[in-house]
């Protein structure tokens, strides 16, 4: 045998045995991600009291268990919502632009705060006598809240409006409370909130819901802020009207 008959020979052998060993590679893995998953299944399965399948589904979809406990709370939520309004089913068609971002939204909120506003905010929108538009930045804007925050814009705009739009509102006490800003506010009044807050009004200002106050130099100036448009509309979305 020659040495190119010997080279062709190795190169066929070469042919067979590398995918063989491919395969080794893949079965050994896949052996490897079943074991581990039936060992963090069999640990998360202690913590949840549920049988070794339902901790191994946990474990390759990390939300699963999460969304589902969520989703059931957002529809139970909803059909609470209903209910009250003396509906019993949805009177329009939710656009798919703005229910698959909802629906995502609101089964992952782990805070019943929020939850609540979801609920609110889908209801609202599947409601034809609610009066209100649900647009898409709603949905934007609460994905992009926290509860703290919301709760301040609660606070801000249970004040009348127009009012407050043009004197401003004392931001001292948010989110406990807050009043309309007058020059006869007292020392208090004229206090900054505390970091947390300040913050919390930074990131309303960016997504349109606030306005903080400005120095005469152009900064941010937190003792007093201004409701915007946007703002009150997407508040009046998140809160249920009663029949």
């Amino acid at each position: 045998m020659n040495r190119s008959d010997m080279d062709n020979q190795t190169d066929q052998i070469d042919q067979i045995v590398a995918p063989a060993k491919a395969v080794q590679e893949i079965a050994k893995t896949a052996r490897n991600a079943i074991d581990a998953a039936r060992e963090a299944g069999g640990f998360i399965a202690r913590f949840v009291s549920g049988p070794l399948e339902q901790g191994m589904g946990i474990f390759e979809d990390k939300l699963k268990y999460m969304r589902w406990e969520r989703q059931v709370r957002l529809m139970q939520k909803a059909e609470e919502l209903l209910r009250s309004l003396n509906l019993s089913a949805p009177t329009r068609a939710v656009p798919l632009k703005i229910a698959i971002p909802l629906f995502q939204a609101a089964s992952i909120e782990d805070d019943n705060f929020l939850q609540d506003k979801w609920a609110i905010l889908l209801v609202n929108a599947a409601n034809a006598e609610s009066g209100i538009e649900v647009r898409r930045a709603f949905v934007e804007i609460l994905e992009q809240i926290s509860p703290l925050e919301a709760k301040i814009l609660d606070v801000v705009y249970s004040l009348p409006f127009k009012e407050t739009q043009h004197d401003g509102i004392f931001a001292s006490d948010l989110p406990n409370s807050a009043r309309r800003y007058t020059e006869k506010g007292n020392r208090e009044d004229g206090l900054e909130p505390s970091d947390e807050v300040k913050l919390a009004i930074a990131n309303l200002a960016r997504v349109g819901c606030l306005k903080p106050g400005m120095s005469w130099g152009g900064g941010e100036r937190f003792q007093k802020i201004n409701p915007t448009i946007l703002g009150k509309e997407f508040v009046q979305a998140c809160r249920i009207k009663q029949a």
